[in-house]
């Protein structure tokens, strides 16, 4: 019943395309060639076309800490099975919230992913991974692994997808053949469009300003995908050089005990410093611990930084590209599925003036004139679901901007990981100095303190 609104007769073709046009113009909000505000200038919309009436469905209002709560997905590399000529990784899935473990495989999350687009193809399916190449090392696992984990916890936490059930069948079924439950699911019902009792009447919810607000947002949104995006590569280079800190540091004190355990015999003429040399020998071998413990913390900092700063950069970016990716689904989608309605349309009422014009049969006519109502009813069907994909990407839009909250926890861990790493090894620095004492003789050969600089602060 929502796809089939009452059509118009057949007798008046002018009268129903030009209906059908003005709808088209109306509902034609994000093609190429609407224009888009500049984002310096923006024009300020007018405050009561902006009101939307209480209980309004449009509007979600969801906090990022309702939105995290939802569920937390982890997933975690099984040990490699080999199979007969290529190993396949496999992947244990949990959910929080299903209290579920399941076991699934790359090609399970490309099902799944599937599904997901043919039931919500007006929201935000945050895209997958590659597919594994040949040879591919642990480095490209690793990377696929978390990217998974990232997506199923945006779609666990996604509203609409969060209560249907191809994400309970994904997170907790345990049977042999989820990718076939998967397509069953999908198979059985149609899309979110088919199914939500609100679709018909999308329009009624949307403010009269769509377009200015929808071009707004999606300049806003491009330009804080294109920040984060250079802060989510500036934090990459810090963590890489975090761990180029921590083998450096690793293998200085190496170097350190290698030197102190050299068993090459003092030449003569150097006797008289023998007892020097080994005193210092003797310090040196022992300082491979806390350079050890320096590169440990080193290394620690790093994959700190890295899970809850670059991790958290990423995932935001992935849910930003999806937005963007629902915005192209938007346009070459729903929008020119429309337009090549409207042309069939009209190519089909040229067929009925020509057959008039040169007296046909009538039922070649007739027949001509019921495709035209058949079409009409599909213009409409297409003027329904353009309007719920605009529906649709106004709730998405709220979505990304309850994500935006989440900049304060990636700066907050980015700090606390900077202090916290910056204290432990400022500790083991300090631990060091004394132990440095032997290294430095005095006039008479004993050991003395170094002297710290005059100026500034004393190095550590």
């Amino acid at each position: 019943p929502l796809l089939c609104a009452r059509p118009p007769t057949p007798s008046c073709p002018d009268a129903a395309e030009d209906r059908a046009r003005e709808s088209l113009r109306g509902a034609h909000l994000l093609s190429a060639d609407s224009p888009v505000p500049p984002v310096s200038e923006p024009r300020a919309p007018d405050a009561g076309r902006m009101q939307v009436p209480p209980g309004n469905p449009l509007l979600l209002s969801l906090t990022l800490q309702e939105l995290l709560a939802r569920d937390a997905v982890q997933v975690e590399l099984v040990p490699e099975k080999k199979g007969l000529f290529l190993k396949h990784v496999e992947y244990e899935v949990s959910s929080q919230r299903f209290k579920s473990c399941v076991y699934r495989r790359y090609n399970d999350f490309v099902v799944f992913h599937e599904t997901l687009l043919h039931k919500f193809p007006y929201r935000m399916v945050p895209a997958l991974p590659p597919k594994r190449m040949l040879g591919a090392d642990r480095e490209f696992i690793e990377a696929r692994r978390r990217a998974l984990k990232r997506f199923i916890n945006l779609v666990a936490r996604h509203p609409p997808f969060s209560e249907d059930g191809v994400l309970k069948l994904f997170l907790s079924f345990s049977g042999p053949d989820v990718q076939n439950k998967l397509r069953e699911s999908a198979q059985r019902v149609g899309d979110e469009f088919m199914n939500c009792k609100l679709a018909a009447r999308a329009k009624d919810f949307l403010p009269a300003d769509i377009q200015t607000q929808f071009a707004m947002s999606r300049e806003l949104i491009r330009n804080i995908y294109n920040s984060f995006h250079k802060l989510r590569d500036r934090a990459e280079r810090m963590v890489s050089r975090a761990i180029d800190n921590a083998a450096d540091l690793l293998i200085f004190g190496k170097e350190l005990s290698a030197l102190g355990s050299d068993t090459t015999p003092l030449p003569s003429w150097a006797s008289l410093n023998s007892s020097t040399w080994g005193s210092l020998k003797q310090a040196l071998k022992g300082l491979s611990v806390e350079f050890a413990l320096l590169a440990d913390k080193a290394a620690q900092q790093g994959k700190q930084e890295e899970n809850d700063v670059v991790e958290k950069l990423n995932l935001f970016l992935d849910l930003l590209q999806s937005y963007k990716d629902l915005c192209e689904r938007h346009e070459k989608g729903v929008l020119h599925r429309h337009q090549r309605a409207l042309h069939t349309y009209s190519l089909m009422k040229r067929q009925v003036v020509s057959a008039a014009a040169q007296s046909r049969e009538p039922e070649s006519v007739e027949q001509l004139e019921s495709r035209i109502v058949e079409q009409e009813s599909v213009i409409q069907t297409m003027e329904l679901r353009n309007y719920y994909s605009l529906y649709c990407l106004h709730q998405e839009t709220q979505l990304v901007h309850a994500y935006l909250p989440l900049t304060s926890h990636i700066l907050g861990a980015f700090v606390n990981s900077q202090v916290q790493g910056h204290k432990e090894m400022s500790k083991v620095w300090n631990d060091l100095q004394p132990k440095l004492r032997c290294l430095f003789v005095g006039p008479h050969g004993a050991p003395a303190p170094p002297r710290p600089p005059q100026d500034g602060p004393s190095a550590h």
